[in-house]
């Protein structure tokens, strides 16, 4: 008896193996996949400009990123101690505009190379809902806690989302057009723009994205994070606190959705291996000066060695 419905997930024709260099870009969900990339020792880079929701702020770092379009003393802004900028999170904001210009810039030029030698990237589009800053009309990435006065707030349309996806795909084949990309929407619920809101924002996203990933183009892949939320964990046990974000069960659960559709079975075995010795890192012993803990790190360390010896990129 199923007590749950699966969703049928084919098998990717360009599956992430070791080899891979992935970039994962997008909403918060983009940094709970990140996290275990990054845990089973992937070659992955994740919002290097932060967390980002909306398809046009998206396009727009990408743009940026690709066409070298360095920022400048204009596009910085100071509010609450803080300089800041539109375009990115506010993770990155520095007290030092000097500092901060300089450090946006450098990342910019890392995401070029970035995006520039990736086999796949992965979008995460979290929101239809974009703010406008008022004086000039452009959407903001992020409104850096200035009073809400300064921003009109629309929801994009089917239309809009699905020239801005068009846009991104164009950009990302300017340089590197062997490149794999993978939608998804995030399965993160955005009840503060209200629940009707919410489901219309979820439902433009999803029309927009497969409108094109019907394009013939073998490059776009979809995977179905918001669905196996929505339909396999239908569930209120499979939410964090707030009810909004999906919990470790739930990730680990999409993970492994992930894993079997876009992931070379030939990559499981290293993956256990890397497993073992992360558990292994993360233990902490009762008796660390005993003999057999030091046999045990001694262990480790040579399994994390080997590991190295074929795959020079993984650091422990």
């Amino acid at each position: 008896m199923n007590f749950t419905t699966k969703i049928p997930i084919a098998k990717s024709n360009a599956p992430i193996d070791y080899s891979s260099r992935i970039v994962s870009l997008g909403s918060c969900f983009a940094e709970n996949m990140g996290e275990k990339f990054d845990f089973f020792k992937f070659q992955n880079t994740t919002n290097p400009f932060g967390i980002i929701f909306n398809p046009i702020s998206i396009e727009t770092i990408i743009e940026r990123a690709i066409n070298l379009n360095y920022f400048t003393e204009d596009d910085l802004f100071f509010h609450n101690e803080l300089w800041h900028c539109y375009e990115v999170h506010s993770d990155l904001s520095r007290e030092n505009k000097e500092d901060f210009l300089l450090n946006l810039n450098q990342i910019l030029k890392e995401t070029n190379q970035q995006l520039t030698s990736a086999t796949h990237i992965i979008i995460t589009y979290g929101t239809s809902w974009v703010y406008k800053l008022k004086s000039s009309g452009t959407i903001v990435a992020n409104c850096h806690k200035v009073p809400q006065n300064q921003f009109d707030k629309e929801i994009l349309s089917v239309e809009e989302i699905e020239k801005c996806l068009q846009n991104t795909l164009d950009l990302i084949q300017k340089i590197n057009q062997n490149c794999n990309v993978i939608f998804t929407i995030s399965p993160v619920r955005h009840l503060k723009d209200g629940f009707v809101e919410n489901q219309r924002s979820k439902a433009h996203l999803i029309t927009a994205v497969q409108k094109i990933i019907n394009y013939p183009l073998s490059i776009i892949h979809y995977f179905p994070s918001f669905e196996i939320q929505m339909d396999e964990l239908r569930d209120y046990r499979f939410y964090a606190q707030d009810m909004l974000h999906p919990n470790s069960v739930a990730i680990d659960y999409i993970w492994e959705r992930f894993c079997e559709s876009t992931i070379v079975e030939e990559a499981t075995s290293i993956m256990q291996e890397v497993a073992s010795i992360q558990k292994g890192i993360a233990h902490r012993p009762f008796h660390p000066q005993s003999i057999s803990h030091t046999n045990f790190l001694q262990n480790l360390s040579e399994k994390a060695a080997q590991l190295k010896v074929r795959f020079p990129f993984m650091n422990f």
